[in-house]
């Protein structure tokens, strides 16, 4: 290419050269038109490029010109050549048969930002590895689905990168925290897999809930996407494992009412924990559902009853430090721990004297208790009255004959 002017014969400086043709034999530096000697290289605004090896083809310095300054690059050759910024950072890299269009959009520094636009081998096509962004892939000319997998550890939070990841649990018992929603916005998500060997628990920030609670726990094999609407979380394809089926709810209560929600009842085993100063009535959804009630309050003497809250609608009441299995039909509560239909035989537990075996669901401190081998006892309100054994029978207190005593000797 001659630099030489027709009319002087001196070496001219070129401030625009349309056109330019190399042959790759090493990495070639480029130069602007306006700065070349005549023996260097300028940056043509259309070039072919050739290679037979792996060589990279290296732009100008960006503060040396204005923003928009460009170039179309083709490979005419049968391997890739990548396209680097002054700072040797990769601007596009242009695969064989195809064009790339590159542009300066900064030039505040050496490398310059640049911006890219492809061109098929004769049409303009869209570069997908260009467009691939979170949970997309570039697979030759087109984007396809990409949910990478990735383990995850112990008390990790969530971050905006997790965006269509896919993040495996592998240890025990584990947690972690989902940042807060407005900071994700309304469509991220991510894929959770409990593959450990314990419970994980996945909590939200500053009380934001997912599925309508504070928490989700996920059993071992349990998984679901876990979907943001920029206030909230909300899991998709739960997969509940069929090993552990069961999950439980711990709820703290003091007095008066509660009305639990259709996550809460959710859990079939229900735990009620705190230190009773009066009766409790805890209100469930009117759904058809199996529970198992356990009542772990320091009670005081008060009461706790479980019901759907339909009037006339029977109810049941938990002993404090007792459990029950309640069937609820939706709107009545029965005991589910009866004697089967076709069963001959009955068998209780022994019972102590304040909490006997056999008691009243509003007294339970009386009824019938074994307080040891060959014993039949009855508590009354605490107080062991009634003790029979096979030698003869004990009553304590006074006792009050109608119809006289008759036989033995007084």
């Amino acid at each position: 290419m001659s630099f030489v002017s027709p009319f002087t014969g001196d070496v001219i400086q070129p401030t625009d050269v349309s056109y330019a043709s190399y042959n790759l034999t090493a990495n070639l530096q480029l130069q602007w038109p306006s700065n070349t000697n005549g023996l260097q290289y300028p940056a043509a605004r259309i070039m072919d490029v050739y290679q037979n090896a792996s060589w990279t083809v290296k732009m100008p310095d960006a503060t040396q010109v204005s923003v928009g300054q460009d170039a179309l690059i083709q490979n005419t050759s049968g391997t890739s050549v990548n396209i680097l910024n002054y700072a040797g950072s990769v601007i596009c890299t242009v695969t064989a048969g195809q064009s790339q269009y590159i542009y300066l959009t900064a030039n505040s520094t050496a490398g310059g930002n640049w911006g890219v636009i492809a061109f098929g081998s004769t049409t303009s096509t869209a570069n997908a590895a260009t467009l691939a962004g979170l949970g997309l892939v570039a697979i030759t000319t087109t984007l396809n689905q990409s949910h990478p997998v990735a383990s995850i550890a112990n008390a990790y939070t969530f971050v905006a990168a997790d965006r269509a990841q896919t993040k495996v649990w592998a240890g025990g018992a584990g947690t972690a925290t989902l940042p807060l929603a407005s900071t994700l916005a309304n469509n991220w998500f991510t894929i959770f897999k409990n593959g450990g060997t314990g419970s994980f628990t996945i909590s939200g920030t500053s009380s934001q809930l997912i599925d309508g609670q504070l928490s989700k726990t996920f059993n071992p094999d349990e998984s679901a996407f876990i979907i943001c609407d920029g206030s909230a979380y909300y899991t998709i394809g739960y997969g509940q494992s069929n090993t552990f089926f069961f999950t439980a709810l711990v709820y703290p209560v003091t007095g008066g009412s509660y009305l639990l929600t259709s996550a809460d009842i959710k859990n079939i085993i229900q735990e009620y924990v705190g230190t009773l100063s009066s009766s409790v009535t805890i209100t469930y959804p009117q759904v058809v559902n199996l529970y198992v009630v356990s009542n772990q309050t320091v009670d005081n003497g008060y009461s706790l009853t479980v019901t759907t809250g339909v009037s006339g609608s029977a109810s049941a009441i938990i002993p404090p430090g007792q459990q029950a299995t309640l069937v609820c039909d939706g709107t009545n509560f029965f005991n589910a721990n009866t004697v089967q239909a076709g069963a001959t035989t009955l068998s209780l537990i022994n019972g102590t004297v304040t909490t006997p075996a056999l008691n009243f669901a509003a007294e339970t401190s009386t009824g019938i208790w074994r307080a040891g081998y060959g014993q039949f006892d009855i508590s009354i309100l605490g107080t062991n009255c009634f003790a029979l054994t096979a030698t003869g029978l004990t009553i304590t207190g006074t006792g009050t004959f109608t119809g006289g005593v008759l036989g033995g000797t007084f």
